[in-house]
């Protein structure tokens, strides 16, 4: 299984090979922040705001990524706009990841106008499907891509367009590490990668 250094590595490769994906940038800041560097997991959270405005779980992580680089003043102007913006698309888990993040230091959760609460609301009656790695509506999976609880939750949790999305970016991993995947370490470390890219919990991959 890869080290944290080399999946760094591979994932500042993809980001700058592709600047404008912004689910490279939110792996590779993922992979900063489980590395406790967390100036530069801020960095890569950030960036992918910029490319994904509605990405309300980049606002949450690159909050916290703020928070423990130090800078609180910052992380409090993210949380505030990312906690509005989930509130708005009724993403309930980032919405109080986030509000919790402001009350551990001390800051107050933003009161949300009647207009982005009559938002959500709508948005809760039309049933729209709302990927939660990328914030983004799309089409949800008719099957789970494979047996057991961790294809459950990708069903219920990851838009089929974020699944597509992963095959291309498992296939720059495949080919980027070489790997082989008769072999136990080599499909480990494939999934790893295909865990951390989708946001499967701790509590599902034994992380």
């Amino acid at each position: 299984m890869n080290t944290a250094d080399e999946r760094i590595a591979q994932f500042e490769n993809m980001a700058a090979s592709d600047p404008d994906n912004e689910m490279a940038h939110f792996s590779l800041g993922n992979a900063y922040l489980q590395a406790e560097r967390f100036a530069e997991a801020a960095v890569s959270f950030e960036r992918c705001v910029e490319l994904n405005p509605e990405m309300s779980k980049a606002y949450q992580l690159a909050g916290e990524s703020l928070i423990k680089a130090g800078w609180s003043d910052k992380a409090v102007e993210v949380l505030n706009s990312g906690y509005v913006i989930a509130a708005g698309r009724g993403e309930q888990l980032p919405r109080k990841a986030m509000a919790e993040l402001l009350e551990e230091i001390g800051r107050p959760v933003p009161e949300l106008a009647e207009e982005v609460k009559a938002k959500a609301a709508q948005r809760a009656a039309s049933g729209t499907f709302t990927c939660t790695r990328t914030g983004r509506d799309g089409t949800q999976l008719e099957h789970p891509p494979f047996k057991g609880p961790i294809g459950e939750w990708i069903q219920a949790n990851i838009a089929a367009e974020t699944w597509q999305e992963w095959i291309d970016q498992g296939t720059k991993v495949i080919n980027e590490l070489r790997l082989d995947l008769s072999r136990d370490e080599d499909a480990a470390s494939y999934d790893q990668h295909m865990h951390e890219f989708l946001g499967v919990p701790a509590d599902l991959t034994g992380g």
